[in-house]
């Protein structure tokens, strides 16, 4: 906190914080922002606005938190603007919190700080139970646009411990020594990539941070750009120094215009302060960095076809070896590393390698972020030590399946990850335990679908989506996703055959032998996992035509039961192909080859008459 901030705070002056980023935003902060900014003055009320990131509980947005001096920080959830008036009104006017809205209060960083009567605190919560958030520490508590707050979090202490008494073989040492692994989907060791990256002497060497973010319900990376950028800007430069970097690159997907306009802050700020550029604290060391947006391939997720986006050139992946660490960027040894990798980096420098080694399971160390999305609860992020079950997370942080339905499997690792049944719901998350499972720990998407979902169906989204995806460079991969989605297809319609899943099986082998780069390789796993562990909806579907959870359209039947009939000819006049037949006294009738299953008639009868 800077001195006009802690001037504030010691003035009495409350904080009003509000989450803006992009989960915040899309619920409808700005509304609420305005209310808040009309009611202070209209009620003549004295209080900062201070904007925040993301602090997880996404599926509560907007929050807006009151902070007085001394007294504990309260969270309001699901605000809108119509409560604004309210709790102005009552908790900044009179210092009273308005209990029917509050979700939480919580310390923040002043341990002696009086609490609420009847509030829950925030590590109550549901879906904070057994979360140890490390690196998401700061989002939702910091304002991300303020190098000043980032620096009185501790920010910068890592870097300056690095460059003024640490060389950069000590750096890679303490990285190696920690076990972090690269979370941005193989699990590859950071301080060994930062080693044979190292070794290489060129004329100019490269740093690359991998923020496209692609998969279909992912947003740990954007969460964290948005919340405290500066953590992964601190990483990025620790990494440099280690590797001896002269340049590097933010590589981040144009579809997240708000990371983008705070990491370009961040540079600027960084730089003034002397973190960034000539001489960065006075350690003769320099590094710049720039920022490349990408224009949403998801291929360019692939280190190799990222790399050749840089350079201006289409987003393929290239034959390995050489590896990139000897011959990246424009043929020079280039070290790259995802968000969440990065934003490790000063957490582990300052803590020591042998504490956070400590986190995890014996081969994954340290914590995870998971954004939990599909059919849950409590949807948003959740940061757990590695070997947390998925059971923990579904029921314990996630709140379980909502409706009363029930849990069917999670897909794990994107469009390129595995789908678990509740089987595996006792199954730790760590690298090796997913691989076994048929998954991966990908980027950290985690989305859980219930018993309507047909898993032969969400095999087949996934398919669609490697297959629009797939660059196209090699045959296996631009062949191989496209006949498969071509049979996924086949089976949902009910054209396909039992000699179907022998083929699906047998490609998924081969891609994975034969593909070029990881997405080829590993598009199909959502087929391998939903064949392995939900072989009898393929049965289902092929044998009998039938769709188990009546999900797919083209094998729903409509037929009318003529007992529960009350002849209102609603259904008659809704179908928009006339293929229902009847009159007054006699019972509706659907023409089979005319019906094009558009539901209508069902959703129009109100005397479950049509089955």
């Amino acid at each position: 906190m800077n001195t006009t901030e802690q001037e504030k705070q010691n003035d009495g002056r409350p904080k009003i914080i509000i989450g803006m980023a992009s989960c915040g935003l899309g619920a409808g902060a700005r509304n609420v922002l305005k209310s808040i900014e009309h009611e202070l003055e209209k009620q003549k009320l004295g209080a900062d606005i201070v904007h925040t990131g993301c602090i997880g509980m996404c599926a509560y947005e907007v929050l807006v938190d009151v902070l007085f001096p001394g007294r504990t920080r309260v969270i309001y959830g699901n605000v809108k603007a119509s409560m604004v008036p309210e709790i102005l009104g009552e908790h900044v006017g009179k210092g009273m919190a308005v209990k029917k809205f509050v979700m939480a209060q919580m310390y923040q960083g002043d341990t002696t700080a009086i609490p609420y009567e009847g509030l829950p605190f925030f590590d109550e919560l549901e879906m904070n139970r057994g979360q140890k958030k490390q690196i998401l520490r700061n989002c939702g508590y910091i304002d991300p646009d303020s190098i000043h707050e980032y620096i009185a979090s501790g920010g910068y202490t890592a870097l300056s411990k690095a460059l003024k008494t640490m060389t950069p073989k000590t750096v890679i040492d303490e990285i190696s020594k920690s076990g972090l692994r690269g979370r941005g989907g193989g699990g590859f060791p950071t301080g060994e990539k930062w080693a044979s990256c190292a070794k290489y002497s060129a004329d100019e060497k490269f740093v690359i941070c991998n923020a496209d973010e692609g998969d279909p319900g992912a947003f740990m990376d954007r969460s964290l750009l948005e919340g405290d950028p500066h953590a992964v800007l601190e990483g990025m430069i620790i990494a440099g120094y280690a590797i001896n970097a002269t340049s590097g690159y933010l590589y981040v997907r144009a579809e997240y215009p708000l990371a983008v306009k705070r990491l370009k802050h961040t540079i600027e700020e960084a730089k003034k302060l002397g973190f960034l550029g000539k001489n960065i604290l006075n350690s003769g060391y320099n590094l710049e960095i720039l920022i490349k947006e990408g224009a949403g391939a998801f291929v360019c997720g692939e280190s190799t076809s990222l790399q050749n986006s840089i350079e201006g050139k289409r987003g393929m992946p290239r034959t390995r070896p050489p590896q990139s660490v000897e011959a990246g960027l424009w043929d020079k040894p280039t070290c790259l590393n995802n968000v969440e990798t990065f934003a490790n980096v000063p957490f582990i420098l300052n803590k020591g390698a042998d504490w956070y080694a400590k986190i995890g399971t014996q081969n994954s160390k340290g914590t995870k972020i998971f954004s939990l999305t599909g059919k849950i609860k409590n949807a948003g992020l959740v940061e757990v030590p590695m070997g947390t079950t998925i059971r923990q997370i579904v029921f314990d942080m996630g709140g379980g399946i909502p409706k009363r339905k029930k849990f069917k499997a999670v897909q794990i690792g994107g469009p390129s990850g595995g789908c678990l049944p509740e089987s595996l719901l006792d199954s730790p998350i760590d690298y090796e335990s997913l691989l076994g499972a048929g998954a991966m720990m990908g980027s950290g998407s985690f989305v859980v679908v219930d018993d309507t979902t047909c898993m032969v169906e969400m095999a087949r989204f996934f398919m669609n989506f490697c297959a629009n995806e797939s660059c196209g460079k090699c045959p296996p991969c631009r062949i191989g996703t496209t006949l498969m989605l071509e049979i996924l297809t086949r089976i949902t319609v009910g054209e396909g055959e039992e000699k179907d899943l022998e083929v699906l099986e047998q490609m998924s082998d081969e891609m994975k032998v034969m593909s070029l780069c990881g997405l080829g390789q590993s598009a199909p796993n959502p087929v391998k996992s939903t064949l392995r562990y939900f072989r009898d909806e393929y049965v289902a579907h092929i044998r009998d035509k039938t769709c188990p959870t009546a999900t797919c359209v083209a094998l729903h039947k409509y037929e009318v039961t003529p007992e529960k009939c009350t002849r209102c000819q609603a259904c008659i006049r809704n179908c928009p192909v006339k293929a229902i037949s009847g009159n007054t006294t006699e019972a509706a009738f659907i023409d089979k080859e005319k019906c094009i299953k558009c539901n209508l008639c069902y959703e129009k009868c109100n005397f479950l008459a049509i089955k």
